[in-house]
């Protein structure tokens, strides 16, 4: 796939699964036997377990946006920068909902295979989230 394909890949990843919440999206975005490098633990690998984990994320922060700040394509790798917002309205992985908003950043690095994404690895400010959220003191 070309570079720009990859981009795209990328984008819609972000807008329609993450944004929209549209865990439908995964169908058409995500190989079924996805990898994904920092689960959760408790959820399973593969489409099942990417569908829960933006599941998870939704229901924790119901009004979560992402904005894609920088994009970089190279080979079958497609990598963003996001920056998270939303408010903590709902329990989230067993943490109740504090009403509290967050901000925090992020790095997706996809590995895209015939037109899928087939791996990712993810580093984002989960650290911050928690102090954000009162979990830990900061």
């Amino acid at each position: 796939m070309s570079l720009e394909a990859n981009k795209a890949i990328l984008a819609r990843y972000f807008d329609e699964f993450w944004c929209k919440g549209n865990a439908d999206a995964a169908d058409e975005l995500v190989h079924p036997d996805i990898f994904y490098h920092q689960m959760p633990e408790g959820l399973p690998q593969g489409i099942d377990g990417i569908k829960a984990l933006v599941g998870a994320w939704r229901q924790g922060f119901p009004d979560m946006h992402e904005t894609v700040e920088m994009v970089i394509a190279e080979g079958d790798r497609a990598m963003g920068r996001f920056r998270l917002r939303g408010t903590h309205g709902g329990d989230f992985f067993g943490i109740a909902a504090t009403g509290r908003p967050v901000e925090i950043t992020g790095i997706d690095v996809l590995r895209i295979a015939d037109g899928k994404i087939a791996e990712i690895w993810t580093n984002e400010d989960t650290y911050d989230l928690y102090r954000q959220i009162g979990v830990i003191e900061g």
